[in-house]
Order: structure tokens, then C-alpha cells, then sequence
């Protein structure tokens, strides 16, 4: 079974979504703004103009808003080298990120990278996302890998074919 399929995955990439979802409906509400309207796509916009004055999954729920120009996709997850979504994939980057109570400290970051990469997986390398996707669903549930142990789950990874990166299914899978 590929791993984008299992559903220590999936189950993981939905929670991720369904935050986003929830936090821009909360946005939406806050604003004064009904979802799924033309002035929900505007406050899209406005949101992308600084998005650092906005949580990340925020940002990414107005990404969801929008499409590209370019390439037709939803803004931010075409295919690498669309200038636009290269662009917009980045603004995602500069929104704030909050790390839940009882989570260590750069937990809502690696989660933010994580869930974007696993995600927009297609814009990514192999093992970018073998070493990403693994990680988010004991992300999503608090855990955060000492630097020593990233650094020995990439090294693993690095180790392997991209058929084998695509059936890993949990961190210990790699060694």
C-alpha cells in the first residue's frame, strides 16, 4: 500500500484540512463575511496582500478561496515552476504560527510544513515528502523529533529508492 493511500495518512492530511476549513469559516465569521461568496474570494485577496498578519491555516484556507491565473489550479498548489503558485505557495510561509498548549516549541511549525508538503505533494522531491508526511500524523498528536533524530530519519531516508519512500507508512518503517 502507497502511503498517500493508508489511513495513518489520510486521516492525518483531513484533520489538517479540516483545521484550515474551520479556521477560515471562523475567519469568514468574525469578518462578518459568508463563506463561499464573492466576498469571501476578496477577503482572500486582502488576506494574501500581508499574511503575516494572520495565522497560517488562515492563510492556507484563503489560498483554498482562490484560483490561479496561470496554471487553474487552486492558488498555491499547481505544479512547480507556475510563477504564481510558486509565489502564493510562499506566502503561506510568512503567516504566524501559535504552537498549541502542551506541544514543545516548534511544533505548529513543523506541522505548517509538513501539512503544506504533504499536501502539495506533488511539488516536492521524494524524499522531501517521505521525511515530511511521515512525521504530521505523531505531529498532529504533539511529538516533535529532536534535531539528532530528523537528522538520522533523513540520512535513512536518503538511503532509499523513491518506490521504497513511497510505501513507508510510519517513522519507524525507516529504521
Amino acid at each position: 500500500m502507497r502511503r498517500v493511500d493508508h489511513p495513518r495518512f489520510t486521516a492525518a492530511v483531513r484533520q489538517v484540512e479540516d483545521s484550515i476549513d474551520a479556521a477560515w469559516d471562523s475567519f469568514c465569521a468574525d469578518s462578518g463575511v459568508p463563506t463561499g461568496t464573492p466576498e469571501a474570494r476578496d477577503l482572500a485577496e486582502v488576506v494574501l496582500q500581508d499574511t503575516s498578519e494572520f495565522d497560517w491555516r488562515v492563510v492556507d484556507g484563503a489560498l483554498n478561496q482562490l484560483t490561479c491565473p496561470d496554471c487553474g489550479s487552486r492558488l498555491g498548489a499547481g505544479t512547480k515552476g507556475c510563477a504564481s503558485c510558486d509565489r502564493a505557495n510562499g506566502f503561506r510561509f510568512a503567516a504566524r504560527e501559535t504552537d498549541r498548549p502542551g506541544v514543545p516549541p516548534g511544533n505548529e511549525h513543523a506541522i505548517r510544513v509538513s501539512s503544506a508538503v504533504a499536501r502539495t505533494r506533488h511539488r516536492y522531491t521524494p524524499r522531501a515528502r517521505a521525511g515530511y508526511e511521515l512525521l504530521l500524523p505523531d505531529l498532529l498528536d504533539g511529538m516533535l523529533p529532536t534535531t539528532p533524530q530528523a537528522q538520522r530519519a533523513k540520512h535513512l531516508i536518503n538511503q532509499l529508492t523513491d518506490d521504497q519512500l513511497e510505501h513507508l507508512i510510519a517513522p519507524s518503517d525507516i529504521g
